[in-house]
């Protein structure tokens, strides 16, 4: 089974939904951690053509990308940045500079970015220099001893190569020694090195001259490198998504009998993305001000410690009164965990059972040793048989039981054995038998054969292939952009595709034909979807025109002696004051009515 890459539970998530009950460590407060290790030989400055961006251009433009999505993604992580084959220097190290110190981001180093790429590029020879003689070997000690110093807890540590040159240390054995030894040292303390290739004008990248000894990858026989292009052009899109990181929300025993467990993290896969809340500042100073709330005795004033408060819950007419602990006593069933009933059909779970967001199952071994081999087992009979097991589920103390479906789901991966979905179980939470409701079903005109072959024609012309990734939220969209740009002091802030908004003009083009017959088949003569009362566009205009040269035709002399002036809309009685000028109190109806009537002495 494919590792998930899924870190440890507790790790830097606040926003967890749950709190699961089970036997792991905590290890709050980790963070990733990020360099960018970017050449500067002259050869990076050197565009392919006139107008095109140099290699080094499209680096910087990654980190200040980069560093934009840090701070909306994950604004915990720190990102450093380290020049090398630099004529200036201000490490331990020569030709090597660090321009950013490993830190959170930040709007003031995003800004220092933009500065470099508007007029430091032109200047960067005068101010950092270019040197060839450079040691790649000290720009990876470097890098590490910018981990090893940074006073942060990096859970994850990645070293981010740029380069256009495939053989940088040719014809010097010892310099090369020197690097595939130091970036071994990374590998073993659990730095990860990536290579991004910035090609020559008019050359290729050759992996296996150099840099196939320093990348340590599960591919042993890695002879190319994936295209470039693609992860520079992930690096340089500017989506601000809020990144959910694959980490365990509890570990829980899944027991299959009496006697066999084995334990599983639990994750979810998709989470309500919200703008964050704003953090009160004191008017005088701006710092940062922290809620306190006290619990006051209603008739004296007396304030109260938790052990003076009770619980209780009205039963009767009368206040049933707990301690804390009978509360949590009460509210407890059974211990956390999964216990199998039974399997069913695949074809029996229906889609009008979803009661809650899914969640994710993946096997733990640092519970249970030996629980990967076990859901392996019961993840390939489930696939093969088309089954689902039926488990009770219980995903914290004091938490109700709930039965659940578990999905099975198969490993996909791509041409270049990259994992697309990895496998597992979706938690598909069942609804009990209080849940479902019966709905009158109201006896209302139906479709005859014609409409519906029209309509079915109308759905196909405007199907296309759906991904909820294809979508971003535009509130939170406009929402980040705002704030960015106060922050980067900007005139005003970027615009925005809402791609939510229906694309009418392709609809028409490919279903134009097909929706005016199925209008025609369905909709009465001069229906206009969206008009209201069924009138066409400015109908309702029409009708209230139409209502007043009636009014004009009526006796309202008569209509006020018989009493009849209130069932006479508003409109009409105004342009009746109106045209004979009668001095009214008031616009409300009644106070028309008033004056109409002392105007004919009624």
């Amino acid at each position: 089974m494919a590792d998930l890459g899924f870190a440890k539970f507790g790790d830097d998530d606040d926003e967890n939904e749950e709190e699961f009950e089970g036997d792991y460590k905590q290890s709050w407060g980790q963070k990733d951690g990020l360099i960018f290790l970017i050449d500067c030989s002259q050869s990076m400055f050197e565009p392919a053509e006139e107008d095109e961006e140099s290699s080094f251009e499209i680096c910087i433009k990654c980190a200040k990308t980069t560093l934009q999505n840090k701070i909306i993604s994950s604004d915990k992580d720190v990102v450093g940045i380290v020049f090398y084959a630099t004529k200036k220097s201000n490490s331990d190290f020569k030709n090597i500079y660090v321009y950013q110190e490993l830190d959170q981001p930040g709007a003031q180093r995003i800004l220092d970015l933009e500065k470099m790429l508007e007029d430091g590029i032109q200047t960067f020879d005068e101010e950092f220099g270019h040197s060839k003689t450079f040691s790649l070997s000290e720009a990876f000690w470097t890098c590490s001893n910018m981990f090893s110093k940074s006073t942060h807890k990096i859970n994850f540590k990645r070293v981010m190569l740029f380069t256009n040159d495939d053989d940088p240390h040719a014809g010097n054995a010892q310099l090369q020694r020197q690097a595939r030894t130091k970036a071994s040292d990374l590998n073993e303390n659990g730095i990860d090195l990536e290579l991004m290739h910035m090609l020559k004008p008019g050359q290729s990248f050759d992996i296996s001259k150099f840099y196939k000894d320093l990348l340590f990858t599960a591919d042993d026989e890695l002879t190319d490198l994936p295209d470039a292009s693609e992860r520079l052009e992930e690096l340089m899109t500017r989506v601000r998504s809020k990144d959910h990181k694959k980490r365990a929300q509890g570990r829980l025993t899944f027991t299959l009998g009496e006697g066999l467990d084995f334990s599983v993290g639990v994750y979810n896969l998709v989470r309500t993305c919200t703008k964050t809340y704003p953090v009160k500042l004191s008017k005088k100073d701006n710092e940062e001000l922290k809620g306190h709330s006290k619990s006051y005795l209603k008739d004296t004033g007396e304030v109260l410690m938790p052990q003076d408060m009770k619980k209780a819950q009205t039963y009767g007419g009368r206040q049933i009164c707990f301690e804390e602990d009978e509360v949590k006593e009460i509210k407890r069933f059974d211990d956390p965990g999964l216990v199998l009933m039974g399997f069913k059909p695949r074809s029996l779970l229906k889609r009008h059972y979803h009661v809650k967001p899914a969640q994710f199952l993946y096997p733990d071994e640092s519970m249970i040793s030996g629980s990967t081999t076990l859901f392996t087992g019961l993840l390939r009979k489930c696939l093969d048989r088309d089954v689902v097991p039926i488990c009770r589920y219980i995903p914290r103390k004091n938490s109700p039981p709930y039965f659940v479906a578990l999905l099975p789901q198969e490993e996909e991966q791509d041409e270049r054995k990259v994992q697309l979905t990895p496998p597992g179980f979706h938690v598909i939470f069942l609804p009990f038998a209080d849940d479902f409701r019966k709905i009158p079903v109201e006896d209302t005109p139906r479709a005859n054969e014609t409409q519906i072959n029209k309509a079915k024609d109308m759905v196909k012309k405007l199907q296309f292939t759906f991904s909820s990734e294809s979508f971003e939220n535009p509130v939170l969209q406009q929402h980040w952009r705002n704030i960015e740009a106060l922050a980067l002091d900007r005139d005003a802030p970027e615009d925005i595709t809402d791609y939510t908004e229906p694309d009418v003009k392709r609809m028409e083009k490919r279903a134009g034909k097909v929706m005016e017959d199925f209008s025609d088949l369905v909709f009465p003569d001069g229906y206009v979807p969206g008009a209201k009362r069924g009138g066409r566009s400015g109908g309702g205009d029409a009708a209230k025109k139409a209502k007043l040269e009636e009014a004009q035709n009526l006796d309202l002399k008569k209509e006020a002696q018989e009493g009849r002036l209130g069932k006479l809309t508003v409109p009409v009685l105004r342009e009746f004051i109106k045209r004979e000028k009668i001095q009214a109190s008031g616009t409300r109806k009644a106070d028309l009515i008033d004056a109409i009537n002392d105007h004919f002495g009624v």
